[in-house]
């Protein structure tokens, strides 16, 4: 997943210099007033955006299968913990069943 967010920030960082250098060049409009820096940061979100869902397909099934195995992961031992707590509940209520159980029949003994 890590690698997955590196690589979609380097390419990012990529179109933000390439914004950069078309509109300080004069090939790409600048922004009104002090919206420049907002004007290319937008530029470059917006051209970033297409190229990493293209370039970065595989990267992004595996990110997404490792997120999956670990969600799926963590329902099992979810379900396990579950599964021992109603299993030390069951025998806790065992237990004090059979405990009431022997005094009743030491009650019916007396």
């Amino acid at each position: 997943m890590l690698r997955y967010t590196l690589m979609r920030f380097g390419i990012f960082v990529g179109c933000l210099l390439v914004v950069w250098g078309l509109v300080y060049s004069g090939l790409a409009p600048r922004g009104l007033g002090d919206s420049n820096g907002l004007w290319i940061v937008l530029l470059a979100l917006l051209l970033s955006a297409p190229i990493s869902f293209v370039v970065l397909r595989k990267q992004r099934d595996v990110a997404s299968e490792n997120i999956v195995r670990r969600v799926d992961r963590a329902k099992a031992n979810l379900e396990a913990n579950r599964s021992q707590e109603d299993d030390a509940a069951d025998g806790a209520r065992g237990t004090r069943e059979r405990e009431q159980g022997q005094e009743q029949e030491q009650a019916k003994a007396s």
